[in-house]
């Protein structure tokens, strides 16, 4: 009986002894599995500790990261809260040193006079505050590196006795390598928040240097706004059509700056500058081989687009064997890379823009009618600037200040007779063209000049007006005309006299709006509304 005893009392001890053995494997397993998992930061430092704790019995368990000569906690179970905002010197806590110089695992005595760092600091004791116990510590490395240690208390003395010291050796170098792989993890992910970020700043700089914003008041400019606010909201494809020069990629860009994709990038393709030869590639990738310099594998614009928006500009310049890829891209959401048989699925806006009339290349068997179709379900027709004489004082105000800074001339103001010839004008190359001859006038106004000379003063002269065959400009006397020789409509005369006088008066008083109403016997708000009415400020 005594002997039969005996022998189940063995079996049971190896029993325990071989569940504990079992237990310890499976901790070390996680661990390593969690080395290749895709987890969070905080979620892989949570199940590190967890699987310290199970196997280590201890009341408090700690992560801390080197950094120089301190140890700063990224994790911790069992301590209170202030134990995880503190920073701690190795110079200060001698304990903390020693597991950092140890290549194994040390267990501190008893009756050790060395204080432990967290005395005090766990939740288990948090109101007697009393000294811990037990201490261990394992510093964690990285091949020759040490990156941090792990801690591990307990208010029990004796607690670790009965550990397995090659256990902790290999616990040890796991969490060191599980550290060290969040730790890269975490400057990959800052690296690629910082790049998004940059990257999203440049797309809005970009956007600025194009103009940012539509300018003007007129019933025109007002109605494009709406419609652009309209389709912004949705996803669908949007086809925008105007003459060169009307801003249709400031249009495209507004519509992406309000849609929901506007954190993403928009990436634009100018299809006319895309040669044949390589159009399919530049759209849709390829991989090594494909063809003769083809070296590595390359994404298309559609992938680099993924999530955002894509703008093909000039999408009538694209040739028609490509035609038939770019409507399944667009029907399908599929790309396949020249020389792959893989389809990859792709999330992108596209948005078109053209000078051309497609209805007409359609008709001539230049463009897919499938195409257009799919193309054009949110058509958008930017108008051109003749459409909308009463924004060009606002827009050409707008190019003289750009310029102006520049330059870094001091003010800049157009002569009476300008204002007139301006808005007179047919301009064929629309806002580009208005933009381009200011920026030559106010150069050529300013040669010469002193950086501290006064206003700079743009006239007719200087503004090379007959260069794109608007005809010699008129005297001062003769009575305004579109450049056809027609006389412009009363209204139209009266608006430029407007114009002119209330932006000669607010010169005159160096912007001081309220001056300039007194001397053109107005009320300073109806000096505004009027102004607002003629263009010459923004509601």
């Amino acid at each position: 009986m005594q002997q039969a005893a005996v022998i189940r009392s063995i079996t049971k001890l190896e029993m325990k002894q071989h569940h504990e053995q079992a237990d310890r494997l499976g901790v070390l397993m996680q661990i390593a599995s969690d080395l290749t998992a895709s987890l969070a930061t905080g979620d892989r430092y949570a199940r590190l500790l967890t699987a310290v704790t199970r196997a280590i019995p201890c009341d408090a368990a700690c992560l801390l990261r080197v950094e120089g000569n301190e140890l700063i906690p990224v994790a911790a179970r069992g301590l209170a809260p202030e134990a995880l905002v503190r920073v701690f010197d190795r110079r200060e806590h001698p304990r903390l040193d020693i597991i950092l110089r140890s290549l194994d695992p040390v267990l501190f005595p008893e009756d050790s006079q060395m204080a432990d760092p967290f005395d005090g600091l766990l939740a288990a004791d948090a109101k007697a505050r009393l000294r811990v116990h037990a201490c261990l510590g394992c510093r964690l490395t990285e091949g020759e590196q040490v990156v941090g240690a792990l801690t591990a208390d307990a208010l029990q003395p004796g607690a670790f006795d009965r550990l397995d010291r090659g256990m902790l050796a290999m616990l040890g170098a796991l969490a060191g390598a599980a550290m060290r792989t969040t730790s890269l993890i975490e400057a990959l992910e800052r690296r690629a928040e910082r790049r998004g970020e940059i990257a999203r700043e440049l797309h809005r700089s970009a956007g600025l240097a194009s103009g940012g914003q539509l300018l003007g008041d007129s019933l025109a400019v007002r109605r494009l706004a709406e419609e652009i606010r309209t389709v912004a909201a949705s996803d669908l494809p949007v086809l925008i059509t105007g003459e060169t020069g009307v801003g249709k990629e400031l249009v495209a860009r507004q519509i992406h700056d309000l849609s929901p994709r506007r954190e993403e990038a928009m990436i634009q393709v100018n299809c006319a500058a895309l040669p044949e030869s390589v159009a399919e590639s530049e759209l849709f990738g390829h991989v090594k081989g494909a063809f003769t310099g083809a070296v590595r594998d390359r994404a298309g614009k559609f992938e680099i687009a993924a999530a955002g928006t894509l703008f093909l500009d000039e999408i009538g310049e694209l040739p028609l064997p490509l035609q038939p890829k770019l409507l399944r891209a667009l029907q399908q959401g599929e790309v396949q890379r020249v020389g792959s048989d893989r389809s990859v699925r792709v999330d992108v806006r596209v948005i078109a823009a053209t000078n051309r009339n497609l209805t007409a290349e359609v008709e001539a068997g230049r463009f897919r009618p499938d195409l257009f179709h799919r193309l054009a379900v949110y058509p958008i027709h930017v108008p051109p600037l003749r459409e909308r004489r009463e924004d060009i004082p606002v827009l050409a105000a707008h190019f003289l200040d750009a310029c102006r800074q520049r330059l870094g001339l001091g003010r800049v103001r157009l002569a009476d007779e300008a204002w007139e010839r301006l808005v007179a004008a047919e301009w064929p190359g629309n806002v580009r063209e208005l933009e381009n001859v200011l920026s030559r006038g106010v150069l050529r106004a300013a040669r010469g000049l002193g950086a501290h000379a006064g206003p700079v003063i743009v006239g007719v002269e200087h503004l090379d007006l007959t260069s794109s065959g608007r005809g010699e400009p008129p005297s001062a006397a003769a009575t305004p005309a579109a450049p056809d020789g027609v006389p412009l409509p009363l209204a139209d005369r009266i608006r430029a006299f407007q114009r002119r006088e209330i932006l000669t008066a607010v010169e005159r008083h160096a912007g001081n709006w309220a001056a300039a109403a007194r001397e053109l016997g107005l009320h300073r708000s109806n000096l505004h509304h009027l102004a607002t009415r003629l263009g010459l400020r923004r509601r």
